[in-house]
C-alpha cells in the first residue's frame, strides 16, 4: 500500500447518518457510497471503489469463530511465544535499532512493545492476511453484529483508496479488514499512517518503519505515556487481600509494596505511579502489576488474554524472565464458562455476552460473587465456584 504525503492527513467527517446493516446488499452499498460522497468524496471514486465487491462467508467465518480466545493466559501465551519468534525479536531489533531508537525518542515507547504486536499480528511482516480487504469490510458493516464499527471504516477505505494508498480490487488483508505488518484499520491508516523510512510515502505493508512508526503514533494517541513501564512480573504475599486485586482497584506502587508485593526481578515503578496487580489466572498462578500504559493495550486488542500475553511478550523481549506459572486451579471448559456467565447474569451481572470467554467483565462478577460467598476474591472461576452458584 503506497500513500502520498502531499498533503496533511485529516479525520475523515460528514453528515451524520444512521448506522444502518443487513439488507439488500446492492441497497447497502448506495448508502454507503452516498454518505462517502457526503465526506467530500467524488462518487466516481466511490463506484470505482465498489466495483466487483461482494459480501464473502468466509469473512463471516472468521468473525464467528475466535474460540483461540477461551484459552486461559498459559495456555495462550505458551501457543503465542515461542523460541523463534524471541530469536527473530531480538534480530529484527537489531535490524530496525534506526527505526526504534528514532520512536523512543519521539514517543517514548519501547521497542520489545512495537516488536511483541508485530511478532503477534503478522510474525514480523510473513503472514499479513489473504482477505480481500474492501470485500472484509463489506461484508462485517453489512452484517449486523458491529456495523458501527465497520460502516466507519468501509468508508475509511474509500478515503485510503482516493488518496492512492490500497486497491480495491487487490489489496489483501485480514479477516477483520485490517492492513500491513502490524494490522491497522483503514481509518488509523488516513489519520495516523507516518513513513518512517523518509522515501515520502506510507507503505505498511513492505515497510517495517511505516508500519513501526506508525503502530507507535496509534499507541501515542491512544495514551501512552512516554517512558513509562506498563507491566512487570510481581511475588505477592500469600496474606495479600484478594479482593483488592484485578484492573479496577488502582493504587499507587508504595501502597502495593508496603503490603508486600515486590518485582520478581529488578524493582517496581515509580512510588507515585498509579498500579494494579494482575492475576489472570488466581492468586496461585502467574502475578503481574500493571500501570497507566497496560490499559492503552485494551484500545488495540480488546481481548482480556491477547492483552496480557502481548503486554507480558513485550516484558521478555525486554529482558524479562519466563513468568512463574505457578500452580492455578484447572480452568472451566467453554461449556463451564457459558453456564457460569449464564449463572451470573441471571443474578444480574453483566458479563459482556454468553461466549466462553473470561474477559474484564466475566472477571469482575466472579470477584465480586467470590467476595459475597466468603472465598477468595482472585477472579479467577473454579469448578467449586460454580457449583455454588
Amino acid at each position: 500500500m503506497r500513500l502520498a504525503l502531499a498533503a496533511a492527513l485529516t479525520l475523515l467527517t460528514g453528515a451524520a447518518t444512521a448506522q444502518t446493516c443487513g439488507g439488500d446488499v446492492g441497497s447497502f452499498i448506495a448508502g454507503v457510497k452516498a454518505e462517502a460522497v457526503a465526506t467530500g468524496i467524488p462518487a466516481a471514486t466511490a463506484d470505482a471503489f465498489f466495483a466487483g465487491a461482494q459480501i464473502e462467508q468466509s469473512v463471516l467465518n472468521a468473525d464467528r469463530s475466535q474460540g483461540v480466545f477461551q484459552q486461559d493466559f498459559i495456555q495462550f501465551s505458551r501457543n503465542l511465544i515461542s523460541q523463534n519468534r524471541i530469536d527473530n525479536g531480538t534480530r529484527n531489533s537489531q535490524r530496525f535499532d534506526s527505526t526504534f531508537r528514532a520512536i523512543e525518542n519521539r514517543f517514548g515507547i519501547p521497542r520489545g512493545v512495537l516488536l511483541a504486536f508485530w511478532a503477534f499480528e503478522t510474525d514480523y511482516g510473513a503472514v499479513q492476511g489473504n482477505f480481500n480487504t474492501r470485500n472484509a469490510l463489506l461484508t462485517l458493516a453489512h452484517d449486523c453484529r458491529r456495523p458501527d464499527l465497520f460502516r466507519p471504516q468501509l468508508i475509511a477505505a474509500i478515503e485510503l483508496y482516493r488518496r492512492g494508498g490500497m486497491d480495491p480490487a487487490t489489496t489483501l488483508g485480514a479477516w477483520a479488514g485490517e492492513i500491513g505488518q502490524l494490522q491497522k484499520l483503514p481509518r488509523e491508516i488516513v489519520e495516523k499512517g507516518m513513513d518512517g523510512d523518509g522515501d515520502g510515502l506510507v507503505d505498511l505493508k513492505n515497510s517495517a518503519p511505516d508500519a513501526l512508526t506508525t503502530g507507535a503514533n496509534v499507541l501515542s494517541s491512544l495514551g501512552w505515556r512516554p517512558n513509562e513501564p506498563w507491566m512487570h512480573e510481581i511475588t505477592v504475599p500469600a496474606n495479600l487481600d484478594w479482593s483488592q486485586t484485578g484492573l479496577t482497584n488502582k493504587r499507587p506502587v508504595s501502597d502495593w509494596a508496603a503490603m508486600g508485593v515486590t518485582a520478581r526481578q529488578g524493582s517496581l515503578g515509580p512510588a507515585n505511579l498509579p498500579a494494579a496487580i494482575l492475576l489472570p489466572m488466581g492468586r496461585n498462578g502467574p502475578a503481574f502489576m500493571t500501570y497507566p500504559n497496560f490499559d492503552v493495550y485494551f484500545e488495540w486488542n480488546r481481548s482480556f488474554v491477547y492483552v496480557t500475553t502481548a503486554a507480558y511478550f513485550a516484558t521478555r523481549l525486554s529482558g524479562a524472565p519466563v513468568y512463574n506459572a505457578g500452580n492455578p486451579s484447572p480452568a472451566l471448559t467453554g461449556d463451564q464458562m457459558r453456564l457460569l456467565q449464564e449463572r451470573l447474569t441471571a443474578r444480574g451481572y453483566d458479563v459482556g455476552g454468553i461466549d466462553g470467554i473470561l474477559g474484564a467483565m466475566t472477571r469482575n462478577a466472579v470477584q465480586a460473587e467470590q467476595a459475597r460467598l466468603g472465598l477468595p476474591a482472585d477472579a479467577w472461576p473454579t469448578l467449586d465456584l460454580l457449583n455454588r452458584l
